[in-house]
C-alpha cells in the first residue's frame, strides 16, 4: 500500500497501485540478476596489459605518461576491477558525450566505490588527449588509463577492426595464483535490438525516468548553452 495524498482520485489511487506492484516485480527481477551474475564460474585469463597513465596531477598542456600494467590496478587482490570502457580514440576522434555524463558521476563516487572495488576509466585515445579532457571535465578522484598501442578493446570485443568504439563496463579479478580474469562485461548494446544496457548505471537516466514525460528524445551534450 503506498502512502496515500489528500484528494487523490480513486483512479489516481488504483493506478499508483499497479504501478508499485511493477515496480516490486522489477526490484525481486534485478535481485535475482544479480544473483545469477554473482554465480557466474570463473572466467578466462587476461593479458597482464601495458598500459599508460598521467605520472603526476594533471596539468594543462603537459602530461608526462608512465607505464601501468593492468596488475597493478589492483590496490588489493581480492578487490575486484571495475574498468569504464570510455568511448575516445580509434574512430572516436572526440569524447563521446553520453560516456562524459557517466565518467561526471563516477569522478563523484570514486571514494564510495573504491571500498568495495577498484575504480578505472580507460579509453583507446592516447593518456595525453585523454588528461587534457579529463582536466577540461573537472574529473579530480577518477583514475585514468589509456589502452592505445595495445590490444585490451580487441580482446574485449569493446573495439572493431575500423576501431568503432563501445560503452561498457568490465569486472577483473584475481584468482589465488595471481591471474587476471575476465568476470564480466556489461555493454549498452546487449544483444541485436536490446539497447540501454548500462543506462541503469547513470543515474540522470532514472532521474528522467520517474518524470510525466519521461526522458524522451535528450541526448546529453560535451557542453550546455548558459
Amino acid at each position: 500500500m503506498t502512502k496515500r495524498l489528500a484528494d487523490e482520485s480513486p483512479e489516481y489511487t488504483k493506478a499508483r497501485e499497479e504501478l508499485l506492484q511493477a515496480e516490486i516485480s522489477l526490484k525481486e527481477q534485478c535481485e535475482r540478476v544479480a544473483a545469477l551474475r554473482r554465480a557466474l564460474p570463473p572466467g578466462p585469463e587476461v593479458t597482464d596489459y601495458a598500459l599508460s597513465e598521467p605520472a603526476g596531477p594533471l596539468q594543462a598542456g603537459s602530461c608526462t605518461p608512465r607505464r601501468v600494467h593492468l596488475s597493478e590496478l589492483f590496490s588489493d587482490p581480492a578487490r575486484p576491477l571495475l574498468l569504464i570502457h570510455f568511448m575516445y580514440g580509434g574512430a572516436q576522434e572526440n569524447p563521446c558525450p553520453m560516456c562524459s555524463m557517466w565518467a561526471d558521476g563516477y569522478d563523484a563516487v570514486v571514494r564510495h566505490v573504491t571500498q568495495h572495488a577498484n575504480l578505472v576509466l580507460c579509453a583507446e585515445a592516447e593518456i595525453g588527449k585523454l588528461a587534457a579532457w579529463a582536466l577540461e571535465r573537472g574529473w579530480e578522484n577518477l583514475r585514468i588509463v589509456s589502452s592505445h598501442g595495445t590490444s585490451l578493446k580487441d580482446d574485449l570485443k569493446m573495439q572493431d577492426e575500423a576501431g568503432v568504439q563501445q560503452p561498457g563496463v568490465s569486472v577483473f579479478t584475481r584468482d589465488e595464483e595471481g591471474r587476471i580474469r575476465h568476470f564480466y562485461t556489461v555493454e549498452a548494446l546487449m544483444a541485436p535490438g536490446h539497447f540501454r544496457g548500462v543506462d541503469r548505471l547513470s543515474p540522470v537516466w532514472n532521474l528522467f525516468d520517474l518524470l510525466p514525460e519521461g526522458r524522451g528524445d535528450w541526448w546529453p551534450r560535451l557542453r550546455y548553452d548558459p
